[in-house]
C-alpha cells in the first residue's frame, strides 16, 4: 500500500494520499493490480481479410469438397512438450479432496508434436519431431501427403510459423501445386486454424496426467493415443465463424470506430 501511495503521488493521481486510503480504494473497487493478461492484435488489412476469407471458405465447404474428392487439412504444432516422470503416482480426486500431483519429477527431454486435422470428419494425423524447424517439418508433411494420395486435392491450412513460411518450405510446397493448395492464416490470427483446437483437446485427454520413464514411452503413447482418438472420438468441430459472421463483425467494428471518432 505504501508503494502504491508513492506511485499515485508521483503520477499526480493525488497531490497527497494516505496509504490506508489506498487500501480502502482497492478494497472497494475490487482491483487486483498484481494480475495482468496478454492479448494479440490482428491488423485486418486487405491481405489479412483475404487470407481469413479463404480459410473460412474451406471450412464452410469442407463437406462439399469431400463429396468432390478434396479434403481440407489443418496443421499445427505443440513444440517442446516436456517428457516428465513423476516421482510418485498421481493421487486421484475423491469426495472432499482434489487431485494431487507430486511436485518432484525427472525430465527426459522434450517432444515436438506435429498434428493435423481433416476438417470434414475430424480424423487426426500426428508425428513426433526431434526439432520444431523446417528441416523436420518438410519430411513429415511429405509423409502426410503420401497418406492422402488418393484424394483429388488437399487444401492445406497453416499458420505463419517460421517452419511454415521459410523459403525452403515454400519452395517444397510449391512442388506439390496444384494438387496441394496452401492457405495461411493472417498474422496473429492462428486461432483460425482448427488444428489448434484439436491439439488442445488431445493434450487434455491424453497428455495432461502423463508420466513417462523415457522419451520413447511418450512418443509411443502419443501415436497409440492418436489411433484411439480416431477410433473413439474423431468428429468435425462445429465451426460457427463463417465469412458472413466475419463481415458483420468487421462492419460492427468499423461503425464503433466511427462513433468514437
Amino acid at each position: 500500500m505504501r508503494s502504491l501511495q508513492r506511485e499515485a503521488v508521483r503520477d499526480q493521481i493525488f497531490d497527497t494520499v494516505h496509504f490506508t486510503t489506498v487500501a480502502d480504494i482497492l478494497r472497494t473497487a475490487d482491483l487486483q493490480p498484481h494480475r495482468f493478461g496478454y492479448w494479440k492484435t490482428t491488423v485486418w488489412d486487405e491481405a489479412a481479410i483475404k487470407q481469413a476469407a479463404q480459410v473460412l471458405w474451406c471450412y464452410e465447404r469442407a463437406d462439399w469438397l469431400w463429396a468432390h474428392g478434396q479434403i481440407v487439412m489443418c496443421i499445427d504444432e505443440k513444440p517442446n512438450l516436456q517428457v516428465l516422470e513423476r516421482i510418485k503416482p498421481i493421487e486421484r480426486c475423491r469426495p472432499g479432496k482434489i487431485e494431487r500431483q507430486e511436485f518432484e519429477y525427472r525430465r527426459h527431454g522434450t517432444i515436438n508434436l506435429l498434428g493435423g486435422l481433416r476438417v470434414h470428419d475430424g480424423w487426426m494425423w500426428a508425428e513426433c519431431l526431434d526439432a520444431n524447424d523446417g528441416e523436420h517439418f518438410r519430411p513429415a508433411i511429405k509423409r502426410l501427403f503420401h497418406s492422402q494420395r488418393n484424394v483429388e486435392r488437399i487444401h492445406l491450412i497453416l499458420d505463419g510459423g517460421s517452419s511454415h513460411i521459410s523459403g525452403e518450405t515454400k519452395a517444397f510446397l510449391a512442388e506439390w501445386s496444384p494438387w496441394v493448395r496452401v492457405l495461411y492464416t493472417p498474422p496473429h490470427a492462428s486461432w483460425l486454424n482448427q488444428a489448434e483446437l484439436l491439439l488442445r483437446a488431445f493434450s487434455e485427454r491424453y497428455l495432461k496426467r502423463g508420466s513417462w520413464e523415457t522419451r520413447q514411452d511418450m512418443v509411443d503413447h502419443i501415436l497409440a493415443s492418436r489411433h484411439e482418438h480416431n477410433r473413439d472420438w474423431a468428429c468435425p468441430f462445429e465451426w460457427s465463424w463463417t465469412r458472413r459472421e466475419f463481415r458483420l463483425w468487421r462492419k460492427t467494428k468499423a461503425e464503433s470506430k466511427c462513433c468514437k471518432t
